[in-house]
């Protein structure tokens, strides 16, 4: 007997397919509509039309792009192009256009029986009207009362980039940004205001579109033993550069209080590009160079090895007789090409922009380089007649992918392929006769040429971030918005080492990991915005909102060497396949097989702000959160973040009437912000489960953990001149970081020695100085412009009332195992440099001599007192020149290069040095013990020509391309600094336990000349 379906029948309905075929066809009607939908915007323009041409320009006649272009009452617009061009279809009924650009007085022109038109606008004196993204929401500039630089996209740094924080470098005053590593994708170190920092990482918070994200790369992280832990990935990798819009740093805690425990390092917020009303258009990017090494570390070249052998007295077999470059062998020229296209148009009911991108950025070193693949999504749509029904959607998805060298910091005397290619001994060949590598299968010293051949490690990351924005504007001052995100990576990377490589613990086996990483961000945030005006010549900008966000991580370690040894020889075998092929062949004895799920941990938080306007001179400002992190314990768990500024711009009193002097404004808040950098669930008891079943304690809790606090004092004035034309920015800050997360000693009785458990520390970080920052734009006519800007960053470090001096900065290299250099502690700056005081080398016995026998003391500091950036702006007709600079002076570097690599000893063991030990009049003896001390602090003043930038605007060129520009840009041409090593733009991570260490330069990846030549144009 077969079942029977049974469906309701109402008189007159026609019968139709059963219920799952209904399903499947109203799903597809619904897509249908939904694939409609997106095109009705365009649709809808579709009617009896006329062309429209013209250019836009300035008060000194120079094209401006970017200009919104529409016909008045309709949905019909465009943008001008690159030099200010445009063409527009628009109906046979249209008289008026109407023109508006930021910054500039909006203008309506007639366009009755014309068919080209030239426009010409002026600036508008309330530029400072301009609107200036902050948190959850934006406000205008002038209605700015605390420490937020912007920087758009005119004035973003030129250049190959892999992730947008390389954009603003240099550019905003209170911001360092050093770039960690010369390679492609390698990670950036970002302080704002100082470092303060005793545990975590010291970044600040970045949001992107209104998502914050958690600062976390989904690259695996693998451990190869002799070969160290290789640097991090730049967590901001997955975005596309060419899609960013604009930059906006929030500096002083009455500005960041909004994001609470998350902004104690400060908050950077980018916006990516939007579509823009009128006609679709295609903006097209092509670009494509090459890279070279800026700047070698000199060590002593063949012939120089010689002369060393008979000064030095080291034993003359050291000379092999022959002559190579250990560095040079494993140098490439890194090619690069760069491919970017976006789409976008639209009108009022709905805007798009889409674009893909392509980037191919080889290193400097062999085997090393960074491809990605990006693509983004933006839209918003308005619903309703009444358009207050509207919703955005952002969606960024990319994949990289890297080569990664066997470059590491962390590395014994043999692990990096750095170190090896600089000690490898010059007048030894890196080749037999017969072709093949020349390794000594007996000996220590590595052949960086078979380091690099025999070793492989590629990685795949990755990334989705989406989000989707309804909201409901109740009036014109009243409305709702909810955000819905979710930030996803995955990561897996594979890592080979060949067992012809004499390294220890892999040679005749060989050695193969594969790692996988997962992490999930997932947020809901609503808000309800009020903006207007409650009383005569009051204006109220308010803001509340609630926000909940989880986080999650997750991954799996597979690692194995093969199965043979010195007396049996098999290892992985020869059968010329990557050993991550086949995992499973390695020695069962020797796998080590892990996965992992960290604690998962919400923060839920209630916040909120109001801005109060009086007669656009008076202007007060107050910021309230409240964070829950289930990271603390119970008694804690909650925290409060207040903040309150409050502006007065004298220029608009009727008392102040100055020529040529159009604002005036001082500024002054105080705020306050929190820190919850430490492991989820670290406070809270942790169990796990051993091999024999049982369960085990794996912390040692404390339910009273309070939140670090940050408190922030901030003074400024504002200035503008000529009607903007000069502008002048200044800030007096003073932040102080107390009760400071800090993973201390176990206290006994304790479920293990090496458990630690996490408290708050008395005492305090200091961090205060002076921002100063000025814009100008001399001229700017049809035929020249000249402008420049410039900013500096004086700022001083002290710590003060801890229990007891926190060491860090450990060194590596052959006899420095196990060495800290810095220290925390009352009296001095963060992480000072703390070790023996060196005297001089004795011209007698060739032995270096120390202060007090050499005891430890303070003997340096590695923070900066001044950080230096400049641009200057140069332009005839169509061509022009960009120049930025940055500087950093006043800082000490450790240079644990010179220290463990390049000192004279490394000659009696048959190994290269350092030119430098040449330059010195007193011999030193190979004897001398192998010590760390300031001998090899040096001054890290610097000065770096960053970008150049020089480029021609075609403007139209025939009927299909727009605003085509091409350019040539070089970067990192050159750097003026006394510091020995390849570049004095270092931060190695040589932290212990969590405690982050500054100014160390060990064997890095060498910073890359990088020139770069494209053409972009619209079609």
């Amino acid at each position: 007997m077969h079942n029977k379906r049974y469906e309701s029948y109402t008189p007159g309905q026609r019968s139709g397919p059963a219920p799952t075929d209904k399903s499947q066809t109203s799903w597809i009607k619904l897509l249908m509509l939904c694939i409609l939908s997106l095109f009705l915007p365009l649709l809808s323009q579709a009617q009896a039309t006329r062309s429209i041409s013209g250019k836009v320009t300035d008060a000194q006649t120079t094209g401006l792009p970017g200009v919104t272009i529409i016909v008045p009452g309709t949905t019909v617009g465009t943008s001008s192009g690159a030099d200010g061009s445009f063409t527009l279809q628009v109906p046979d009924a249209a008289t008026t256009l109407s023109f508006s650009f930021v910054g500039y007085a909006a203008q309506q022109v007639s366009i009755a029986g014309k068919s080209t038109v030239e426009v010409s606008l002026k600036e508008d004196a309330q530029q400072l009207n301009d609107v200036v993204v902050v948190g959850y929401g934006s406000v205008r500039r002038s209605d700015l009362t605390g420490a937020v630089a912007s920087v758009g996209e005119k004035d973003f740094n030129k250049g190959t980039f892999t992730s947008p924080d390389q954009l603003i470098q240099g550019r905003v005053s209170g911001v360092q940004i050093t770039n960690s590593s010369g390679q492609p994708g390698g990670s950036a170190s970002v302080k704002i205001r100082g470092s303060s920092a005793v545990t975590g990482t010291g970044q600040p918070l970045y949001v992107v579109d209104g998502v914050p994200l958690d600062g976390r790369t989904a690259r695996p992280g693998l451990s190869t033993g002799a070969l160290g832990d290789s640097p991090d990935s730049n967590p901001l990798n997955f975005l596309n550069p060419n899609d960013i819009a604009s930059v906006d740093v929030l500096k002083d805690a009455s500005a960041t209080a909004i994001y609470g425990s998350r902004a104690a390092y400060g908050v950077v917020l980018i916006t990516t590009k939007r579509g823009k009303s009128g006609q679709a258009r295609v903006d097209v990017g092509v670009a494509s160079g090459f890279s070279t090494i800026m700047r070698r570390l000199e060590v002593l070249n063949a012939s120089q090895y010689r002369e060393a052998i008979t000064r030095y007295g080291a034993s003359p077999n050291n000379d092999k007789g022959s002559n190579s470059d250990g560095l040079g062998s494993i140098l490439q020229k890194g090619l690069l090409q760069n491919y970017n296209v976006a789409m976008s148009g639209g009108n009022d009911n709905g805007r798009y922009r889409v674009s893909l991108g392509y980037l191919d950025q080889k290193g400097i070193i062999n085997k090393t380089g960074f491809k990605k693949y990006s693509a983004s999504l933006a839209t918003n749509f308005n619903f309703l007649d009444s358009k207050k029904l509207g919703i955005d959607v952002n969606l960024t998805a990319s994949q990289f992918r890297e080569q990664l060298p066997a470059i590491t910091n962390n590395a014994g005397f043999q692990g990096s392929l750095i170190g090896q290619a600089l000690q490898w001994n010059p007048t030894q060949s890196l080749r037999n006769p017969d072709g093949s590598l020349n390794i000594d299968k007996g000996g220590s010293v590595i052949n960086p040429l078979a380091a690099s051949e025999l070793y492989n490690d590629n990685s795949r990351v990755s990334t989705i971030l989406a989000s989707v924005s309804p909201y409901y504007k109740f009036t014109d001052w009243l409305e709702y918005r909810l955000l819905v995100s979710t930030n996803y990576g995955s990561g897996i990377r594979r890592t080979a080492i060949g067992q012809d490589l004499n390294l220890p613990d892999y040679q005749y086996k060989g050695y193969a990991a594969i790692g996988t990483n997962e992490l999930l961000t997932q947020q809901i945030t609503n808000t309800l915005n009020f903006n207007r005006s409650v009383a005569t010549d009051l204006n109220v900008n308010a803001l509340v909102g609630y926000e909940y966000t989880k986080f999650e991580n997750s991954g799996t370690n597979f690692s194995g060497v093969g199965p043979g040894d010195d007396k049996n020889r098999v290892g992985f075998g020869n059968y010329g396949l990557d050993y991550t092929n086949y995992i499973q062949f390695s020695n069962p004895a020797s796998r080590n097989i892990s996965s992992f799920v960290d604690p998962s941990y919400a923060l839920q938080s209630v916040f909120g702000r109001v801005i109060l306007n009086y007669k656009n001179r008076y202007l007060v400002t107050g910021t309230l959160r409240s964070d829950g992190s289930s990271k603390f314990g119970s008694n804690h768990r909650y925290g409060y973040f207040p903040s309150f500024s409050a502006a007065w711009d004298i220029s608009q009193e009727s008392f102040f009437k100055v020529d040529n002097l159009n604002q005036f404004k001082i500024r002054a808040g105080y705020g306050r912000t929190g820190n919850q950098e430490f492991p989820a669930g670290s406070s809270q008891g942790q169990y796990t489960f051993s091999n024999n079943g049982g369960l085990g304690q794996a912390n040692n809790p404390n339910p009273n953990l309070k939140w670090q606090s940050d408190a922030q004092y901030n003074v400024g004035l504002d200035l503008g001149f000529f009607n903007n034309r000069i502008g002048f920015t200044m800030d007096y800050f003073r932040k102080t970081t107390t009760d400071l997360l800090f993973p201390s000693s176990p206290i006994q009785p304790a479920p293990g020695t090496s458990v630690v458990r996490w408290v708050n520390l008395d005492g305090s970080i200091v961090n205060k100085g002076v921002e100063a920052a000025l814009t100008t734009n001399i001229v700017d006519n049809e035929r020249f412009g000249l402008g420049f800007n410039i900013n500096a960053t004086f700022i001083r470090n002290t710590v003060s009332g801890l229990p007891a001096p926190i060491y860090t900065g450990q060194l590596h290299g052959q006899g420095l195992s196990g060495v800290l250099s810095e220290t925390i502690q009352n009296g001095l700056p963060i992480n000072a440099f703390y070790t023996r005081e060196f005297i001089s080398i004795d011209p007698t016995t060739g032995q270096a001599s120390y202060v007090n026998n050499g005891e430890f003391r303070y003997v340096g500091d590695p923070n900066p007192k001044t950080l230096l950036g400049s641009s200057l702006t140069a332009r005839y007709r169509k061509l022009s020149l960009i120049a930025n600079a940055t500087g950093v002076f006043g800082q000490l570097i450790y240079n644990n290069t010179l220290n463990s690599v390049g000192n004279v000893g490394q000659l009696g063991a048959g190994k290269n040095i350092a030119l430098v030990n040449l330059d010195n009049p007193v011999v030193e003896a190979l004897s001398n013990p192998l010590t760390a001390s300031s001998r090899f602090l040096e001054k890290g003043n610097y000065l770096k020509l960053s970008n150049l930038t020089l480029s021609y605007a075609f403007g139209n060129v025939g009927k299909v391309f727009k605003g085509a520009n091409v350019y040539a840009i070089g970067q990192n041409l050159f750097v003026i600094t006394k510091y020995t090593g390849f570049d004095p733009e270092i931060n190695a991570n040589k932290s212990v336990n969590g405690v982050p260490s500054a100014g160390i330069d060990y064997t890095g990846y060498p910073t890359a000349r990088v020139f770069t030549f494209g053409i972009n144009f619209s079609l």
